[in-house]
């Protein structure tokens, strides 16, 4: 089994290194590390460090550094505009995609969604996809941590912005079940962002799909099924995680 992954601000500048704070209670009291086991830290941006445990305290550890390095980030970037949906399927698509290696997470205010992020309540909504997509980078040993787009001001991007965003990546595509070309078979690029365009529950209405096919995206479907919307981003992923030779 591989060494449980921390995230932290910095990373060791020396031999020795105290996990405390949120973490290091983590990697205690839950996980509950004991001496010689070992460890990896990252700080979410590449960098890595592999350390083995010299001793627990109370919420936290003490560390002994083996080794430090940095993980390039992958090329091309995997982009998902993902429909704000209601409940918890926003977060098990996060958390989903997170895993299996999504770079950056756009939330979108889609016509059809049934959840509108608007004031505190929209950037606290935000602020769960941050940390679904912060756990899911732990559990799945990520040493890159996925952006969340939008901001506490504006917690999800209208259509005009995610419609930018296809015209300034290398390739876009949106997912619709009326389109007639299969990801699978679609040309990729070798280099930039490659973006994916994910409908709520209620789908992408007509003048979205207008938008975003005069902003340069390409429909593309993935079969004959017709997906949930927390689980077609992550099927589109994991086909394009093999294409492009991540997995």
């Amino acid at each position: 089994m591989s060494a449980p992954l921390f995230l932290v601000e910095r990373l060791p500048t020396g031999p020795t290194h105290t996990l405390d704070g949120p973490e290091g209670h983590h990697a205690a009291t839950v996980v509950r590390l004991r001496p010689g086991e070992q460890l990896r830290l990252a700080d979410g941006r590449g960098g890595v460090a592999d350390a083995v445990v010299e001793a627990v305290g109370r919420h936290q550890l003490d560390l002994r550094v083996l080794d430090t390095g940095y993980v390039s980030a992958t090329d091309p970037r995997l982009v998902v505009a993902q429909g704000v949906a209601k409940g918890d399927r926003g977060e098990l698509a996060v958390q989903a995609m997170t895993e299996v290696g999504v770079d950056e997470i756009v939330p979108w205010a889609a016509a059809r969604s049934v959840t509108r992020w608007r004031d505190d309540r929209g950037a606290r909504a935000r602020q769960r996809w941050v940390g679904t997509a912060r756990e899911a980078t732990k559990q799945a040993r990520r040493p890159w941590l996925p952006t969340i787009g939008g901001s506490d001001q504006q917690p999800a991007e209208p259509t005009d912005a995610v419609a930018a965003r296809c015209a300034a990546s290398a390739a876009s595509f949106v997912l619709h079940e009326s389109a007639q070309q299969r990801l699978a078979v679609a040309d990729l690029p070798t280099t930039g962002s490659v973006l994916l365009v994910v409908g709520p529950e209620g789908g992408i209405d007509d003048a979205e799909l207008a938008t975003f096919v005069d902003a340069g995206a390409r429909p593309v479907r993935l079969g004959p099924a017709v997906l949930r919307t927390s689980t077609a981003g992550v099927a589109a992923l994991a086909l394009l995680s093999g294409r492009l030779g991540r997995w």
